[in-house]
């Protein structure tokens, strides 16, 4: 874990807003980020690093991740095909892990 931002609190503090309970993880792999950069210097705006989690309701938390292959959609590089995969792959091993 890279980073973290407790929405829920900075959005209070700042507007005097009140939402549930909502922290974005930023949950980069490093390895990864570092070979779609070579591939793609701008790429860095569409790292799926961040992670959303949420409270959806009094007994229910949602995770939520960006599918890496938008990455492929808006970049020109081919190279960035396999990392996407395995971006995807890792995502898809660790959210399942949550699962209920």
């Amino acid at each position: 874990m890279l980073t973290e931002i407790d929405m829920r609190s900075t959005l209070r503090e700042k507007l005097g807003a009140d939402i549930e309970d909502y922290v974005i993880l930023g949950a980069c792999n490093p390895p990864l980020a570092h070979r779609a950069m070579q591939a793609d210097r701008t790429i860095g705006l569409l790292l799926p690093c961040n992670v959303v989690v949420r409270a959806e309701g009094p007994h229910s938390t949602v995770v939520q991740a960006m599918d890496p292959q938008v990455m492929v959609q808006l970049s020109d590089a081919p190279e960035l095909r396999g990392m996407a995969d395995e971006a995807a792959a890792r995502l898809r091993a660790a959210l399942d892990c949550l699962s209920a």
